[in-house]
């Protein structure tokens, strides 16, 4: 059996090492807040030092983090992966960054002798505490198909794009939707209570409508009770618009939609609401009719 290794155990990061550990596999954990491991260490997994620990005592790694800086520091600085015996191992890594980027850690995984899979995720909190995440890869085919029994323990299915960085264009694609679906269902709420429509109506008229949607039952509540507690903050999904802006422009292509969505959740983070569930996109939307 692999000894598998995860770096990044924040709240998306800590119940996916939780589910493979849950599943029965060794697992050796690495945090910069060590903390967060404190979970994962009682029911079973190994805590490490540095993210090159956990290269030379695993098989697989599994990167989890917030963006490419993070991801970079965790390969090139002190006691990073770099530092490790990377060969005829596999780096997996979930985080969501530019298809650039992946191209670039996978060029140097490879230089060192390892392999490198994109495989980032969609879902949020609850599908990664419960194994229902999307996971959608780039890479070799026959290594992804090596490794599925893992990702069929993180998520209800897993979809092979193509080439490294496929993956990582997956995800822009379905968090730009997100993103745009987010501010859509903003903006008709705020309409509708700015026409006088009562706002229970209003969610039921949704729910009932070819408009619902799992996202929206997921944020009902949140729309109600006018409070948006983090399953994926607003702040993550501002640098994932941002990534899909930069990948247009790269790609010599314009999304006036998404365009449109940037600019309202950067104003949004600059606002105050970085920390709140995406959802509290409606709070932006509703500040800005109301000054």
């Amino acid at each position: 059996m692999h000894k598998l290794g995860w770096i990044g155990l924040g709240h998306m990061g800590a119940p996916m090492a939780m589910n493979l550990l849950q599943a029965g596999y060794e697992v050796n954990v690495y945090n910069r807040s060590h903390e967060k491991t404190r979970g994962l260490v009682e029911k079973g997994a190994k805590q490490l030092n540095s993210s090159k620990e956990v290269v030379d005592q695993s098989d697989i790694i599994f990167i989890m983090l917030s963006d490419s800086n993070a991801v970079n520091n965790v390969l090139m600085l002190e006691n990073g992966v770099l530092e490790a015996q990377t060969a005829g191992k596999v780096v997996i890594n979930m985080s969501t960054i530019s298809p650039e980027d992946a191209l670039k850690f996978a060029g140097i995984i490879s230089e060192n002798g390892g392999q490198y899979l994109d495989a980032p995720v969609s879902g949020s909190v609850g599908a990664a505490m419960s194994g229902q995440l999307v996971i959608l890869t780039g890479g070799d085919i026959q290594t992804l198909e090596e490794y599925k029994p893992y990702f069929d323990i993180l998520g209800k299915s897993s979809i092979h794009f193509g080439t490294v960085g496929k993956g990582s264009s997956a995800k822009l694609a379905i968090n730009m939707l997100l993103g745009i679906m987010g501010q859509g269902i903003a903006e008709a709420l705020v309409f509708a209570d700015k026409a006088g429509l009562d706002k229970e109506d209003v969610l039921a008229l949704i729910s009932q409508s070819g408009m619902n949607s799992p996202l929206f039952q997921a944020k009902k509540e949140m729309y109600r009770n006018e409070e948006f507690p983090s399953a994926f903050m607003l702040e993550l999904m501002t640098k994932d618009l941002g990534l899909v802006k930069e990948a247009a422009d790269l790609l010599g292509t314009t999304l006036p939609l998404a365009e449109v969505a940037n600019e309202t959740f950067i104003s949004a983070e600059k606002n105050g609401k970085a920390k709140l569930d995406m959802a509290a996109i409606y709070l932006e939307i509703k500040d800005r009719i109301t000054k």
